[in-house]
């Protein structure tokens, strides 16, 4: 049922329909589709049964809602409605049924989402919104084989220094110019802003995942990431700070895993917190970038996170990157933290206190709402060079106009090259 959405049929389809077993749940959908901008009267009697007979001899909405209500066999029913649904279509089922064997086995049938009656208008409006994600977006499996996976750790060394914002505009970059399928995987549970950052609702996917693991796969990747774009995927969280979610790290490794399996590139926002509690998460990064700024605590801690990197995630590549650089007024100056830690800086990313307003204000990563500006070009170059940990032949990586130029003048050198073998090959021969 949740096949790949065919666009070139989307013309011939109704974008919506209901199929509802009593009058109360058609009286709370009606406003709800109104809001959407579907028509009401798609919103008929009849619950699953009447569905199958009715899409058996029609075309298939693009979002469906049935009621299983007076079903007795819901699951045996469900698979009659697959044979009648056109490819494309995403179901969201409701019923009375409490039991999670029965939701699981619901959403391994394929529908998008389970509502337990009573439900409120939120939670069909949150349902429907999912379901349009599923259809404006891309399947997860969409991911190439042929190139490798691209897996990066975004770390900060120190609260507050931008580690999230650099974490989603690499996530961005990744997606929009680079064109691969991305993953940003937040793991601050509590205070994540991920999703915040990019103007998303976070959902649940992330908290139902450290809850409960076994529940973790392909479809629930598919189900439980927001998508911000065609090639970009978000999992976050904005946990209760009243509950504290106990994990041995194994879901986040599960998590990690059906990542690497489902899309191109993976990018990981980890709290140096978990840095620490979970060590393992690090062992399949290729690269990891520390972002840090130019102090007295923010050098020491570099100083003791990149002696644990060594230690314990030798196969990852650490690239340092100074945020928020202002020149000249730094607290410690850039040749003395450099001291400090041993090893020369990566990358200085400049602080634009009106970009990051303005970006903070459109909900749009700091890369995207800044293309032209110097913190824009500072990120595109910390993107490519995240790709090349990976892929060292990768053409599609974001790239700055002086690599461009460079590159285009290498191609020629190389060229005048041949151009001089030529002749003296002619000539001996």
């Amino acid at each position: 049922m949740n096949a790949p959405f065919n666009p070139r049929g989307a013309g011939l389809r109704d974008p919506f329909s209901a199929f509802v077993c009593d009058d109360a749940t058609a009286e709370m959908l009606r406003p709800v589709a109104i809001e959407l901008g579907w028509a009401p009267e798609k919103i008929q009697r009849g619950g699953l049964r009447t569905a199958v007979q009715t899409l058996a001899v029609s075309a298939s909405p693009q979002i469906l809602f049935v009621d299983l209500s007076e079903s007795g066999d819901p699951l045996n029913d469900i698979n009659a409605l697959a044979e009648v649904c056109e490819p494309g279509t995403v179901v969201v089922a409701s019923g009375q049924v409490n039991d999670v064997r029965l939701y699981r086995d619901l959403v391994a049938s394929g529908i998008q989402d389970y509502l337990l009656k009573p439900f409120s208008p939120d939670q069909a409006r949150e349902a429907f919104a999912h379901a349009q994600l599923a259809l404006s977006g891309p399947k997860v499996a969409e991911a190439q084989a042929d190139r490798p996976h691209c897996m990066s750790a975004v770390i900060g060394v120190r609260g507050g220094v931008g580690a999230t914002t650099i974490a989603t505009s690499i996530a961005w970059l990744l997606g929009e110019n680079a064109k691969r399928s991305t993953a940003l995987l937040d793991l601050d549970v509590h205070f994540g802003t991920g999703a915040l950052n990019l103007d998303l609702e976070p959902g649940r996917g992330l908290t139902d995942a450290i809850e409960n693991p076994s529940r973790i796969d392909g479809l629930f990747i598919e189900r439980a990431m927001v998508k911000a774009n065609e090639k970009l995927a978000v999992l976050s969280a904005e946990a209760p700070i009243h509950q504290p979610l106990i994990s041995d790290g194994t879901a986040f490794y599960q998590l990690q895993e059906e990542m690497r399996a489902a899309f191109e590139c993976t990018v990981v926002d980890l709290p140096r917190t978990m840095l620490v509690q979970h060590p393992h998460l690090l062992h399949d990064c290729n690269s990891t970038v520390l972002v840090t700024e130019f102090t007295l605590a923010a050098a020491r801690d570099a100083i003791r996170i990149l002696s644990w990197l060594k230690a314990n995630a030798p196969q990852s590549k650490v690239l340092v990157v100074a945020n928020k650089v202002v020149a000249g007024t730094a607290e410690v100056s850039r040749k003395d933290f450099e001291t400090s830690i041993e090893r020369k800086i990566d990358l200085l990313i400049p602080i634009d206190h009106k970009l990051a307003a303005q970006a903070a204000k459109l909900g749009k990563p700091l890369a995207e709402a800044g293309k032209s500006a110097k913190v824009g070009q500072a990120l595109a170059d910390l993107a490519r060079q995240v790709i090349r940990v990976s892929d060292p032949d990768a053409d599609d990586a974001p790239r700055s106009k002086g690599e461009q130029k460079a590159k285009a003048g290498s191609l020629l050198d190389k060229f005048g090259d041949l151009k001089g073998l030529i002749p003296s090959k002619a000539k001996k021969d």
